[in-house]
């Protein structure tokens, strides 16, 4: 990766611990936010392969729009129109019920550019996981299982996008239900 874009992925990287800096996962734990985003931008780049520094900004960017006070000028201002458009590809409208933002995920998954693919893609690795290890304070197994099935709706419509990573999700997933159902 050249220098300049090693300096593009440590600002992004920067502006999200920022902009994340109050934040903590649902997790028992309470983990700091920051770490999911480094987490999905790493599953991109190690099993994914992805070299694309636009597609790992985006990545370490996915949260913003929607768990913070960001905008989606603030991002196309700091790191490009396509950064932007990848981050609001795969954002939520929090305006909306929670339900339908949910089946609105599936529902729009297909028509996600080859980016945007790539993020939920890692992001949906990395929240199968952290729900199989470590659900949400409260949640029920009946909200974990449905949880890996919606995940599950949502990967399904993208199919097709990257093996690796679709070959992790499906194990990811398999050791989620395995730990849940013991």
């Amino acid at each position: 990766m050249p220098n300049d874009d090693r300096a593009r992925l440590l600002a992004a990287l920067r502006f999200a611990a920022q902009k994340h800096r109050d934040q903590r996962r649902k997790d028992l734990l309470a983990s700091p936010y920051i770490n999911h985003p480094i987490e999905v931008a790493e599953t991109l780049a190690g099993t994914g392969g992805v070299e694309d520094v636009e597609i790992l900004m985006a990545a370490v960017l996915h949260d913003t729009l929607e768990d913070t006070e960001a905008t989606a000028t603030e991002l196309e201002e700091h790191f490009g129109a396509r950064v932007r458009h990848i981050v609001e590809e795969v954002s939520d409208d929090k305006s909306l019920p929670k339900a339908e933002r949910k089946r609105l995920q599936v529902v729009h998954a297909v028509g996600l550019s080859a980016a945007a693919r790539l993020v939920k893609l890692a992001d949906k690795i990395c929240n199968v996981r952290d729900v199989g290890q470590s659900p949400p304070k409260g949640w029920s197994p009946e909200r974990v299982i449905a949880y890996l099935d919606w995940a599950e709706a949502v990967v399904n419509e993208i199919r097709g996008t990257h093996a690796e990573l679709e070959a992790l999700f499906d194990a990811t997933l398999a050791e989620a239900r395995r730990i849940r159902s013991e």
